[in-house]
């Protein structure tokens, strides 16, 4: 009997978690959009003082060593040259914090809401409900497509974004020791 309770209490109480997935669903692919616009932008940035940060990098000793938009680890040391080489670190996982998350929690909340309208799926099948069915399997698969296209959509930049940081903190290293 207490077991049947724990079933019945666990599985209406999936049920109330649907509408807060969805919405953080919604709201994670506002923000993946949000996202990518503003990585586009940064792309922008990099490119126009791409030519004058590797001169800069390669020319230590003849060039002042200044900030460059789009650079923000490199932005970072120059306003602070005391900063160590782990709080440096700190800085670019940080940069990379929010896109990390996405991509890693979109298809967790895709699944989250694929697995929710599967108890009620099933039993419009046990009652021969058909329309019951289609109409929970229509959530189901919405949900998980959904959680992997914002996965997908965040994965891109997060992944050259981590290549950007990678290569500022090599170059900073490169500026340490020329100082």
């Amino acid at each position: 009997m207490t077991i049947q309770f724990l079933e019945l209490t666990m599985a209406q109480a999936s049920e109330l978690l649907m509408a807060p997935v969805i919405i953080l669903i919604c709201a994670l692919a506002v923000y993946a959009l949000y996202m990518v616009g503003r990585f586009c932008s940064q792309w922008v940035l990099r490119k126009k003082a791409r030519l004058d940060y590797s001169r800069q990098i390669h020319q230590l000793d003849k060039v002042q060593i200044t900030t460059h938009a789009g650079y923000p680890i490199h932005n970072y040391f120059i306003n602070n040259p005391s900063a160590s080489d782990d709080e440096l670190e700190v800085v670019a996982l940080k940069q990379l914090e929010n896109l990390r998350i996405v991509t890693r929690i979109a298809p967790m909340l895709g699944l989250i809401a694929t697995m929710i309208p599967m108890g009620p799926a099933l039993q419009a099948l046990a009652d021969g409900n058909i329309q019951g069915i289609s109409e929970n399997l229509i959530i189901a698969f919405a949900a998980v497509i959904w959680g992997l296209a914002i996965s997908t959509v965040t994965f891109w930049p997060a992944s050259v974004k981590k290549r950007w940081c990678a290569n500022e903190l090599i170059n900073i290293r490169k500026i340490k020791e020329a100082m």
